[in-house]
């Protein structure tokens, strides 16, 4: 029998037996499916936290030197309390990183954790809890940030220490019913205190449900006289091309070594990172998904063998006559084998198959229904159809082995 001919033969029993069929790879269409969700699931997180919130928090083309790392998560507790001990990030630090990065596009200083909170009040309309940052002029560049309405803070604004704000999209729509160009040139109030709008940051939208539009923004001086100087500030940076971030790293980190007075072998007393951090910082917490997702699907997958197994032992015991019958017109073993072992092949592909449709549309369903993105990726693909063929593999070989060993005489006189 050609290998075509026991896939076809296989795929009408297993349409003849539907419902037995069905059950027979439920562990398998299981496994798969839930293999290809969770994958889908975490790569898309993946890639969601490298394009959309690594850009929003960091920038594009940008890094910022900071007095904690990003990445707080992976740090212990003897490491986190030398971090404590460090000096802040100050205005005075600044100087030093324009000097070593004169091609930079945009240096700039903005407030650092934690951010503070507070209502915001127009006339009778309040929006509570909203961030409030201090920046300088050119971090609305390193944050690639667009105006729906009004102008930008600039560099006066933060030397004469000027009462203006730059609204987000969010708080501008919740206070003026959606006419955001009606809040250019209106006094809002912040802790009792009158500021002028100057303009509205265009929407950003939101990350994982959260909106990156709940904002206000005061030039530095000004947020510094609304709540003190604090902590410590951030220092962000923009390069022109990816390609000169790396480089202006370890310029801005000799930089900041001199500023700091640091002398040769003793440690930064600064971190300067980039969105990469971030992203592999969520990395290490899939990680520990992807982890268990192996175990989970083993698990799955063998029960899925061990039924195809007794099903296919069934079908040898059902069809041992038919079996005697072709070694009797001059069938070999081999033939017999694999035979049953194409058709087990057949089963195991057809419930990876099944699992893969249902692990893409469940995916899909993730996409749509939740803020968290889901992308198929190809080596899951490969893997889920892999993963059928070697299940029909192993677990096929007894059956096709214990079909193949029948003794034609007393399988032609079995009933």
């Amino acid at each position: 029998m050609q290998v075509t001919e026991a896939i076809l033969q296989a795929l009408q029993t297993a349409w003849s037996h539907k419902l037995r069929s069905f059950f027979t790879l439920l562990g398998i269409i299981v496994s798969v499916a839930f293999l290809v969700a969770v994958v889908a699931v975490i790569q898309g997180m993946n890639a969601y936290v490298r394009e959309r919130i690594g850009g929003a928090i960091v920038g594009v083309n940008a890094f910022q030197v900071r007095r904690t790392p990003i990445a707080i998560g992976l740090i212990d507790d003897e490491d986190w309390r030398a971090i404590q001990r460090r000096p802040i990030i100050a205005p005075e630090d600044v100087p030093y990183v324009r000097r070593a990065l004169p091609q930079a596009r945009a240096i700039a200083l903005q407030s650092g954790w934690p951010t503070p909170q507070a209502d915001i009040v127009w006339r009778n309309k309040t929006v509570g809890d909203v961030f409030v940052f201090g920046v300088t002029a050119p971090f609305q560049l390193v944050q690639d940030y667009q105006f729906a309405a009004g102008d930008p803070l600039t560099d006066i604004d933060v030397r004469e220490r000027r009462p203006v704000v730059e609204l987000g999209y969010d708080i501008a729509d919740k206070l003026f019913d959606g006419n955001v160009a009606l809040a250019v040139g209106q006094r809002i109030r912040i802790l009792g205190q009158q500021y002028l709008v100057k303009g509205v940051v265009a929407k950003k939208g939101t990350v994982l449900g959260q909106s990156w539009d709940g904002f206000v923004m005061l030039p530095l001086t000004s947020f510094e006289a609304l709540y003190g100087r604090r902590k410590t500030t951030v220092i962000s940076v923009k390069m022109s091309e990816a390609t000169l971030v790396q480089p202006g790293m370890q310029r801005a980190e000799e930089a900041m070594r001199i500023a700091h007075r640091l002398r040769p072998g003793q440690t930064n007393d600064f971190t300067v990172d980039t969105a990469d951090a971030l992203v592999s910082f969520w990395k290490n917490l899939t990680r520990i998904l992807f982890t268990v997702v192996p175990a989970v699907v083993a698990i799955g997958i063998v029960v899925g063998g061990i039924v195809i197994m007794n099903i296919m032992l069934m079908s040898v015991n059902e069809r041992t006559r038919e079996i005697g019958i072709r070694k009797s017109l001059g069938a070999r073993r081999r033939d017999i084998r694999n035979q049953f072992l194409a058709e087990s092949v057949t089963l195991a592909v057809l419930g990876g198959v099944l699992g893969l449709l249902a692990g893409t549309a469940l995916a899909e369903l993730v996409n749509a229904l939740s803020p968290l993105p889901a992308r198929v990726t190809a080596w899951s693909v490969v893997v889920a159809l892999g993963l059928g063929a070697s299940v029909g593999v192993i677990f096929g070989v007894y059956p096709a082995v214990r079909a193949a060993r029948l003794d034609p005489v007393v399988a032609l006189r079995y009933e």
